[in-house]
Formats: structure tokens, sequence, C-alpha cells
């Protein structure tokens, strides 16, 4: 595919006037967006299906020999129907050391699963065991695989998302991106590791933690808090906690209450511990210092590694990272909440479809919605080292990660992702690919994939509409209202698309291919939408004749009604640069050869500057021949075939492989 395939589909948003020839809408009533719907939209997706285990906090591992020794008897005798429900018993009865001693248990239930078609439960297990195995899983990937590669995304290439980015930018005239990757700059980042963002309730103060103060004999770093006020838009230069945040031991992963009298933070390395580093709590004093700094306790901090604090809305639930013994991988995230004497409860495991056999690190909690993100490296569709997460709360459950895609997650690390109060712009820590460990902040706005209301589902399938067969491209949704930047996807196999979108919103929709002329369709999202599109497939092969392209008699001058097809044409043609175009202009046999031949190279001549003028693409990729009457479709007896005679072919000439 060329790059510059892609690098047109914003201008085409403001410009592309094309039609779906054949398409039907379900479900999608016209709405005005405003703040206030945004509030009311649809905040939680869907219920997903969920796996519960009792067990995960009370017992470490489970066994019960006489039940497997009956599970593998009646396995050899092939009673399936009795395996499943004792098989689902048992495997309901996991400790944390069963998934990754027990795999295979959960694999042959996923197997039982599929065998009686409960294909969700049998991906759900198929994902357990790809998030905790230690063995080879090959073959359980290639059943997943099989299961989800109608469901799952395909995102393009990240290149290709910013070469068209940077070519925005040049298109002076034109709504520029509102950009990505956009690092907060000298006040903020330091030559050494900056990291950890928070930002207070009314996002006017960000804390972070930095490696910047360097010192001692070994010429150690020493983390330390930081923060930076808002002043007009613009952050000012950071400045350290000092003391007694800041210490001669490690302090960092800040999180403020939302009043701001209450700092949760991470020290690490402090007589006082537990562990490594534990979480500890700071009351902001009346004169505006800081004192009181308290450990939180053996409920919470463990002889290990415990950090990066979070709170819950009702600053009832206090989320974190560990690196405790009996967790699933290197690092979990794990939960704590008040009881009702105030105290702090004994800290749990926050199970198998968060945590995974590798690290899960930074969890924030978003500071209005129930939607956890966190960053990971051992869940599924990882785009590089660590990548960053979402996961709704419904009905009590966390639901599985989803990773909120290219925009945010490169093929380096990201960490400690936080978002506004009002959900327009991230913060959060980042490395390049060839450098894992020096981390940098950055900001901009958030992408749809991250955004915690994009849970209104908006799915299609795309087909031919002479076979019925489904068809390969690249779809493309542009948000109208907001400007939020949303990640293109390539089709699926079946022909199927899908997005999560923001509810009460206008969206343009534009799929792109060479098999067939771009389409273009504007969606006033209301609710999950399905979309049918159908279009018909260009045979390069013959050329093409479209019923609006007549020219009025003895005239060359293009008319409103050509437009529209010739629209198509122009954009087509910038979407495929490699591709070239002849322009054959023919007329009836009626009147002097010699002026019709003149005329149709007119007319010829006359589509060949509005495509120009229309996409500015150079003179040498369009031929405009004027044939005249020379090549008659039909003999001329009646009107109609003087009618049918009078013409302009278009032939798309594709590049020679």
């Amino acid at each position: 595919m060329n790059r510059l395939f892609l690098l047109v589909y914003f201008l085409l948003t403001l410009l592309l006037p094309a039609t779906v020839q054949a398409q039907q809408i379900k479900h999608v009533d016209p709405s005005d967006v405003s703040e206030a719907n945004l509030q009311v939209a649809k905040s939680q997706p869907d219920p997903e299906l969920h796996l519960d285990f009792p067990n995960l906090n009370k017992i470490p591992y489970y066994r019960d020999r006489k039940k497997l020794s009956l599970i593998h008897r009646l396995e050899k005798r092939k009673q399936y129907n009795k395996v499943l429900p004792l098989l689902e018993e048992y495997v309901h009865n996991f400790g944390v050391e069963n998934f990754y001693k027990d795999t295979q248990l959960l694999w042959r239930l996923g197997q039982l699963h599929e065998r009686q078609g409960n294909v969700e439960k049998a991906k759900a297990l198929y994902r357990l065991v790809l998030k905790h195995h230690r063995s080879d899983v090959r073959n359980v990937m290639s059943y997943y695989d099989s299961l989800e590669q109608n469901t799952k995304d395909y995102y393009v290439p990240l290149d290709y998302y910013y070469e068209l980015v940077e070519y925005r930018k040049s298109i002076v005239s034109f709504k520029p991106p509102q950009g990505v990757y956009l690092n907060m700059g000298n006040a903020i980042n330091s030559p050494y590791a900056d990291y950890g963002p928070t930002l207070n309730d009314e996002n006017e103060v960000l804390i972070f933690t930095s490696k910047r103060n360097v010192g001692g004999l070994q010429n150690r770093s020493n983390e330390d808090l930081f923060y930076s006020k808002q002043n007009n838009g613009f952050w000012e230069e950071a400045q350290s906690f000092g003391k007694p945040i800041n210490s001669i031991y490690n302090e960092g992963s800040g999180c403020l209450s939302r009043d701001g009298k209450t700092l949760y933070f991470a020290r690490c390395e402090s007589p006082d511990g537990y562990g490594n580093c534990d979480i500890y709590i700071a009351t902001r004093q009346d004169d505006g210092s800081w004192g009181q700094i308290k450990n939180l306790g053996a409920n919470v901090n463990s002889p290990a590694w415990d950090s990066q604090p979070t709170l819950s809305k009702q600053e009832d639930t206090l989320y974190f990272a560990s690196d405790r013994l009996g967790g699933f991988g290197l690092s979990d995230i794990y939960f704590t909440y008040k009881t009702k004497s105030g105290n702090w409860a004994p800290a749990q495991n926050m199970g198998p479809v968060i945590n995974t056999r590798e690290s899960e690190v930074s969890p924030f909690l978003h500071p209005k919605f129930q939607v956890l993100y966190f960053s990971s490296r051992g869940q599924l569709n990882n785009f590089g080292d660590f990548d960053i997460y979402k996961t709704y709360l419904v009905q009590r459950h966390w639901q599985e990660p989803r990773n909120i895609g290219p925009l945010v997650n490169g093929r380096g690390s990201e960490y400690y992702f936080t978002i506004d109060a009002g959900s327009k712009n991230l913060y959060y820590a980042r490395s390049e690919a060839n450098d894992i460990q020096n981390l940098d902040l950055y900001s901009f706005p958030l992408p749809m994939e991250a955004h915690p209301l994009a849970v209104t589902k908006v799915e299609g399938i795309l087909t031919d509409s002479v076979t019925n067969k489904p068809l390969s491209a690249v779809i493309s949704v542009i948000d109208m209202d907001n400007g939020i930047e949303i990640s293109s996807k390539y089709v699926r196999p079946d022909g199927s698309f899908e997005f999560n979108l923001i509810d009460n919103t206008r969206y343009m929709i534009l799929i792109q291919s060479p098999d067939f002329f771009t389409i273009e369709r504007e969606l006033e999202l209301r609710g999950d939408t399905s979309l049918d599109i159908m279009t018909s497939v260009i045979d390069y092969s013959i050329p093409m004749v479209f019923e609006n392209i007549e020219f009025e008699p003895m005239q060359s001058d293009i008319t409103p009604d050509m437009e529209p097809i010739l629209d198509e044409v122009a954009y087509f043609m910038i979407d495929h640069p490699t591709h070239r175009l002849e322009i054959a202009g023919h007329t009836d046999s009626a009147g002097d050869p010699d002026f019709n031949l003149t005329l149709s190279q007119d007319r010829a001549d006359a589509i060949k500057r509005y495509i120009e003028r229309k996409v500015n693409i150079g003179t040498e990729r369009i031929d405009a021949i004027g044939y005249g009457s020379s090549k008659p479709i039909r003999e001329e007896v009646t009107e109609e075939d003087r009618r049918i005679n009078r013409r302009v072919e278009f032939i798309i000439i594709k590049p020679r492989n």
C-alpha cells in the first residue's frame, strides 16, 4: 500500500462529497452535541462475560486429587459432557499459583467450551492461558487467533499515521491535528528520568517524580517529588517539594486527595518502612507546609516494593503496584479499602484479568469515571515494551483491559498515565525504543482510544454489491465536534470493522481502497450503531461511464451536477499517486466531424483541468483525448442511440507490479 494512501483522509473530511452506492444505517438519530450532552453520554461499555475466582485472595493454591482423578478418568472415556461441569467447578476454586502451575486445566476447559459452542467463554479462558503461561503456548495462540481474527483491531502502521500528521501540518488552509507525542519541555523535563505525573482536582498543579538530583561519592540519582503550577495555559518551571516530603531517601509517585490536603506517595529504603518501598501519607498544614508523614501500615505495605498509589473518586479505595510474593507476575496491581473504623483493610490482588505473569504497574483511576488505566508488558495486543491499557468497572467487575492504541503506545515503554478531570488532555511518561530507561513527560489531547467515554460501539461490514463478498480497505473515523484523534484501522478479513466512540457526537466515516472509490458518510451517533455498506468494485479492464457526466449541447463547461462524480475521481487519484487516468471524450455523429473532434477534446480537457485544480496533482498523470464521433457504441438510429454515444469515458490505469 502506498504511504500517501493514508495522507489525505483528513483533507477528504473537509472536501469530499462522495456518495455510497448502497448503504443502510441502523439506529442513527440526529442529535446536537454539547458539553452537557457529553456528561450524560453513555459512560460504561456493555457488561462482558466474567469468570469468578473467589479463592484468589484466600488461598495460594487449590488441589483436590480425587476430583482431578475423576476428571482425568472421564476424559479418557471421552465423556466430555460430564467433564465440563466438574472441570469448571475445579477451576472456579483456583488460587493465584494455579494460574501458572495449572494453566493446562484452563486450556482444556476453554477447548471444552469451544466444543460446546461457548465461544466467548472459550476466548476468556484462552486469554488467561496466554497471560499466565510459563511454557510454550503456540498451540493456544493459534486457537485464540482463529476465534479472534474477526473481532480484534487491525490498526494501520504507526509510521503512516505520523506521515499523515506531518502532511496535515503542511496544509495551512486545513485544520491541523491536535498533535501527538508532545514533550512537555525543559520547564518540566530534565536530562534525567522524569515520570509519575498526577494532577490536583482543579488541574492547576502537576506533581511528578524526577531523578534530576544527583550527588554523593557515587554520583547516584535521588528520586524526589516535584511540582509545577499552570499559569495561563503554560506550566511554570518545576520546583522540588523540599523537606520533609523529599529526604535522603527516594520519594516518588505522588497522589493528592480532592481537597489537596492529603498527599499519598512512596518512600524507599526508609528505616520505618516494611519493605524496599512503602506508601506514606502527608498532611498539608495551615501554613501550606507538609507534615504528619505516616506509613500506611502493614495492611497496605509488604516486605517487598509497594508504590504508585491512586485514589478512587470517593477516596475510600486505594490502588497501587507491588512486587510482593504471592502475586501473578513480576509486579501486580493491588487494592485496599477503608473499613468502617477508617483504617485500611488488608490489600488484595486485583486478579488474573488485570494482572499477568509479567509486570503491571502505575495504576491511575479516572477522577470522574470508573475507569482504571495501568501499564503492562503482559497483556495481549501489545505495541511495544510496556503499554498503557484501560479497564472499566461494570457491575462490580473489572473488564478485559483494552490497549489504548498506537497514538499513545509506541515501540518503547509508556508508564504513569494520567488524565485531567475534564478528559481533555493526557499526561504520561514514555521512553524511546533505543533508550528505554530515560523517561520524559509528555502531554497532548486525549485520543479516542484512551477516552473514558469512548464506549458507544459503531460496527459495520463492507461488502461487494455484486458478489456480497467482504472487501478490504482502510477505515478512518473523524470527530467533527471535538477534534479528538482516532486511529485508522484496516477492515477485518471478514469485512467487518468496529470503533468505540463517544455518544452524542458527529463523526465522518471514510473508507478507502484501491478497489473502489472512497466512501464517505457523516454519522450523528446516538447509541450503538450498525452500518451495512455495499459498494461496487472498480473494473480496471473496462472504461467507466457516469450518467451524470453529460454536457450541454455544443458546450464543454463543467456543470454542478458533474462535480460530485468528478470529485470522487479526483480524490481517488490523490489517494493513489501511482495510478494514471485517461479521459476520453466522445460525441455523436451529428454535425461536422472536425467540430465534433474539437468539442470532444475540449470536454476531456475541461474535466482534466477540473481534477488537477481540485487536488493539485501534476498534469503528467492524466491524459485527455478527444475522439469525436470515431468510436460509437451503437449505430445511431434513434435519439437514445445518439445520447449513449455522447459520453465521457474514464479509464484508471494501475501501475504494473
